[in-house]
């Protein structure tokens, strides 16, 4: 009976200590109940406030979850140190202080995504709309997150990047301003003469709705002597969206050839000359009649 006594009288002890901690425990979950609404209200205040600024969306979003970290973190050392009143702000920090090291390594991954997160929020050169490229991904930027960034690819599909991904390697922003220059070879025929050519061109190109020509110039420039022809480069500047690109190529490749069509200028196509090192015999008619004689 010795045995049972003993364990009795330590669910005893148990259960005292469980009473005089329970009105500890139950004010520790009402203050995380009370740190949940006003990181809520924090939240919602900030945006109402940052909204009024003239800050990017990434930033705000930025600000808006360390406002939340910030009231989550003093809400919980306070909840810890009512529920165990032998603990004091500074074994708290010195626990961190270990325990961080080892979350450190075994978590570095999620850190390294994370830090590289907060800089590409803090930093202005990408944002949500933007159309980017990166290690053989590309497409506008949907959201940009403290861990992730997801990208919508022109067929429509979701890429999630990592963003130390976004932060280690070289990263192209199509958008970053809103005009681009694009380029396509338009090649005229031998016998045709350089300098008019060059005109008909440019004037095409001008004269497209989508080309920007006030503010940036229309250049043409006779680039090489290809097989068939004098190959033209044709630099003009547009929107910088990829539809904008497509749109202004189909527009000036059509408005070139219909231009070159009028003017009589030709745009040849591939010239073949066969070399033969003995003559070749022909057979006519008349004599397909006399063999058959």
């Amino acid at each position: 009976m010795e045995p049972i006594n003993i364990l009795v009288t330590q669910l005893r002890d148990i259960a005292r200590g469980a009473i005089e901690v329970m009105p500890q425990l139950l004010i520790a979950f009402v203050i995380i109940l009370l740190t949940y609404a006003f990181a809520k209200l924090a939240k919602n205040i900030a945006q109402r406030i940052l909204k009024k600024t003239k800050l990017r969306k990434s930033l705000i979003n930025l600000l808006i979850l360390f406002s939340s970290i910030a009231i989550w973190i003093i809400g919980i050392m306070i909840a810890a140190i009512i529920a165990f009143p032998g603990l004091t702000p500074t074994k708290m920090l010195a626990g961190l202080g270990i325990g961080s090291v080892a979350i450190g390594f075994a978590f570095k991954d999620i850190f390294e995504n994370f830090l590289a997160g907060i800089i590409i929020l803090i930093r202005k050169e990408m944002r949500i709309n933007d159309f980017i490229a990166c290690e053989g991904y590309e497409g506008t930027v949907e959201s940009i997150l403290v861990r992730e960034t997801h990208i919508r690819q022109p067929d429509g599909e979701l890429v999630i990047l990592p963003n130390s991904i976004l932060f280690k390697n070289p990263l192209t922003i199509r958008t970053d301003l809103d005009q681009r220059r694009t380029t396509i070879v338009c090649g005229v025929g031998y016998g045709e003469n350089v300098d008019e050519a060059r005109a008909v061109i440019k004037q095409a190109v001008t004269n497209c709705k989508t080309v920007i020509s006030d503010s940036r110039p229309v250049q043409i420039f006779a680039n090489e002597f290809a097989d068939s022809s004098i190959n033209f480069e044709v630099t003009w500047w547009t929107g910088s969206k990829p539809l904008d690109i497509r749109e202004s190529r189909d527009e000036v490749v059509a408005a070139v050839k219909s231009a070159l069509d009028k003017s009589g200028i030709e745009i040849p196509f591939p010239y073949r000359t066969l070399t033969f090192n003995q003559p070749i015999s022909v057979n006519t008619d008349k004599q397909q009649d006399e063999t058959a004689e």
